[in-house]
């Protein structure tokens, strides 16, 4: 785990938009896409890149171990993540036994990131009722944990076939084999998470982060109680953000992408349409958008370190309406620029230092 006073992970997360037809970014482009930019992230020094499981046709990521897996090979240092594997639609031995052979086949850089999701296309695709919402996810978070404990499972529950003492395989390389937890911000699941002593992520798409504050310390007093230790516990952040040489540049090129989006989402969700005073707001310093130059964007990480004590952040960039040689030259500069700022920033306030 990162030393949270020093140190912090810093990587990319994902669910690789795409737009097929009409002269847009298909499917299988948007596949060999992602492979690229792994192999990018890890040369240029990030620490995790993670796919989002989705089940749509603006989205390529319905299959995140099978991709992370392609790039396992041609890579040697970053973590392969799922950001999230909507756990309630899946079956949790597949599961498994899909991020232990990632596992394998990176030599121990898998990691899940289980979460409800924040669609639910996948629900009725694979015959699961949105009235068993909640009791899904915690029985089969439930399961995973004693298959990743344990290689003979014995198990029943209400939601699949009991397993009697079958041996799950392969095992994974890491011992354990790390799950997260992924949340948008429920009480309910930084209280699980901290009851089990899991790493958490919070995704943090809009707002000011300084109001996750409480769910960290409800995380907290909840592992605490259950016996672990909170100086041990890891977590995360997942944000939308873009990064280019100048702030201007970078503020006036994303607005038009970001709007797009939070546009679609919301006509589906019923929001309210998406303003330039919304993105202004949310770029701001205490805002939820890591949108500027290297400089700012590290300072802008740098504070919600101290506001939430991260060990990881997890920049989002991904639009399909955003040029490709952008996404990587974003993927470029927080390897280059903005992961080195921030990590001499918190190596020095460690050491009593101040810039």
């Amino acid at each position: 785990m990162s030393d949270q006073k020093n140190t912090m992970e810093i990587g990319i997360s994902t669910f690789l938009h795409a737009k097929p037809g009409n002269g847009g970014v298909s499917h299988a482009q948007r596949l060999r896409q992602a492979i690229e930019e792994i192999q990018l992230a890890d040369q240029v020094g990030l620490d995790v890149y993670a796919i989002g499981e989705h089940h749509r046709i603006d989205y390529t990521s319905s299959s995140p171990a099978v991709i992370l897996a392609s790039a396992a090979a041609t890579t040697s240092r970053i973590r392969l993540s799922s950001a999230v594997t909507v756990l309630s639609s899946n079956d949790p031995v597949r599961v498994y036994q899909d991020f232990a052979t990632l596992d394998g086949l990176s030599n121990g850089r898998a990691e899940i990131m289980a979460g409800r999701g924040s669609f639910i296309e996948s629900f009725p695709l694979f015959g699961y009722g949105l009235e068993d919402y909640e009791e899904l996810f915690e029985e089969k978070l439930e399961l995973l944990l004693k298959i990743r404990a344990s290689e003979k499972v014995t198990w029943r529950g209400g939601h699949r076939p009991a397993i009697d003492n079958m041996g799950i395989y392969p095992r994974a390389q890491q011992e354990p084999l790390p799950v997260w937890v992924g949340t948008g911000g429920s009480p309910e699941s930084a209280i699980r998470a901290g009851l089990l002593g899991l790493p958490i992520v919070f995704s943090i798409l809009g707002g000011m982060p300084q109001r996750f504050a409480h769910l960290v310390e409800i995380y907290k007093e909840a592992a605490a109680r259950a016996g672990h230790d909170p100086n041990k516990l890891q977590i995360a952040t997942h944000s939308h953000g873009f990064i280019s040489d100048t702030i201007q540049d970078a503020t006036e090129r994303y607005y038009p992408v970001m709007a797009a989006q939070m546009n679609q989402i919301g006509r589906e969700r019923g929001w309210s349409p998406y303003t330039r005073a919304s993105y202004d707001s949310a770029r701001s310093l205490n805002g939820a958008l890591y949108v500027g130059d290297p400089e700012y964007v590290a300072e802008k990480i740098v504070l919600l370190h101290k506001n939430l004590g991260l060990t990881r952040f997890l920049l989002y960039v991904d639009f399909s309406s955003l040029p490709h040689r952008d996404l990587l030259r974003t993927i470029e500069l927080l390897g280059t620029k903005v992961a080195p700022i921030v990590r001499k920033e918190l190596a020095r306030q460690a050491s009593g230092r101040s810039i």
